[in-house]
């Protein structure tokens, strides 16, 4: 865990300096290129010692893949291949090498470069084997046309500003980075001369570093303290259980799900600024003219806080995966998208009968709130005390029905989950 807080603050100071000496106008894209992937290599090797090569052997089996493979069955041997890894990975750490449950090993970058792989495949299909008629309007966008050679793919694959925690972004976004089109694609994207501008603007990310950044200082000083204080097992305890009323327990653990989020908004906000600070991450201008910065986003907190229904609640956390689900799953599955996507979800995450429950869960908790929703949401919106009303119930229900689910993600094994469903 040291050694990936050192490598991300290591990561931020090479982002600034990337940006500053080896930005488009400086340097080529090869040398882009490369220096990204060096670096790349270099943090995975500092924090993972001998096991990175796992990262390494899977890349280039499926640049194998991607080259020899036949078009139309690219994206089917590639998630086949990546997954397939991935899970021999995750059964190998834990019962091969005996891996503590709470040690930062390999798997994460694993997971991170596994979404690449089959991201990249799928838009490979998409570009190459199939006609744009038959392709959606985001398919249409992100489609790559051509094979990338092997510098581009393994600078995508293993770039400093992803590879330790993410997070997973699509190739043509970063192509374009690397090449310096990055900006002015989004702005084209949206329209920027009817945002007021009169010539090509060109933002800085400086402020949206510095606002992350304190985000994660805020973050880290809650995970140094709530976390610690608070552990998820205390809710299963013995004496806790015995002595504490039913709604007390249910208020206890809501304490304990918060106490459990500050390390991932910290990871992943850090993870941002991080690319952010390199220039990669620029998503347009908002309605009131301000730039925005977060393509790679992989959270937003008050969105999460505040959830009324499970859906708004999943789709503002670890947002990069919930979009890789979507792209390589839910869009292409040919029945069941919803079970399929949370099952995929659960065996990327991996073995663990923890992540079992929750996602299996999860199918049950999305198919209750959206049978609800359709069935008596149109009945509170006819006044704004209504709604008032109804949102503030949603709420409270959403956030024990995230809390209900998600612990077993925490507590991982089965004997814990059975006694905490008790």
């Amino acid at each position: 865990q040291i050694n990936f807080v050192a490598c991300q603050l290591f990561a931020l100071l090479a982002a600034f300096w990337f940006r500053i000496y080896l930005g488009p106008s400086h340097a080529s894209s090869a040398v882009r290129h490369a220096f990204a992937t060096l670096f790349g290599i270099y943090f995975a090797v500092f924090c993972f010692g001998w096991y990175s090569i796992h990262l390494f052997v899977l890349v280039m089996m499926n640049y194998g893949i991607m080259n020899m493979a036949s078009i139309p069955n690219v994206h089917r041997y590639s998630f086949v291949v990546a997954m397939g890894y991935l899970t021999l990975c995750h059964v190998s750490r834990i019962y091969i090498f005996h891996y503590g449950i709470l040690t930062t090993d390999f798997s994460g970058p694993l997971m991170i470069i596994t979404q690449k792989i089959t991201t990249l495949a799928c838009q490979l299909h998409d570009g190459i084997g199939r006609q744009a008629e038959e392709l959606t309007a985001e398919q249409n966008r992100l489609a790559v046309k051509t094979r990338p050679s092997l510098l581009e793919y393994l600078s995508y694959l293993l770039n400093f500003m992803s590879i330790i925690a993410g997070p997973c972004s699509n190739y043509k976004d970063y192509i374009a980075f690397i090449e310096g089109r990055h900006v002015h694609m989004k702005l084209l994207e949206v329209n920027w001369k009817q945002k007021g501008y009169d010539r090509l603007p060109d933002p800085s990310p400086t402020g949206a570093v510095m606002y992350k950044l304190c985000i994660t200082l805020v973050y880290l000083i809650l995970f140094l303290t709530l976390t610690k204080n608070f552990p998820m097992a205390y809710i299963i305890d013995n004496e806790f259980l015995d002595k504490t009323p039913f709604l007390s327990r249910l208020g206890y653990l809501y304490v304990v799900t918060q106490a459990a989020k500050p390390k991932y908004y910290f990871a992943w906000t850090l993870a941002d600024a991080v690319n952010n600070a390199a220039g990669y991450g620029f998503s347009g201008v908002d309605e009131r003219g301000t730039f925005r910065w977060d393509l790679l986003s992989n959270l937003n907190i008050w969105n999460i806080e505040t959830a009324t229904s499970f859906k708004m609640y999943i789709e503002n956390w670890n947002i990069q995966t919930a979009a890789w689900l979507k792209r390589v799953c839910y869009d292409r599955a040919p029945w069941y998208p919803t079970a399929l996507t949370f099952i995929l979800s659960a065996l990327w995450h991996g073995i663990y009968p923890g992540y079992y429950f929750t996602f299996l869960t999860g199918i049950l908790i999305t198919l209750a709130a959206r049978a609800i929703r359709n069935n008596c949401r149109h009945y509170f919106l006819s006044s704004v005390p209504l709604k008032i009303a109804y949102d503030v119930v949603t709420w409270a229900v959403t956030q024990l029905a995230v809390c209900y689910t998600v612990a077993p993600f925490v507590m991982l094994a089965v004997e814990p989950t059975i006694k905490f469903y008790k």
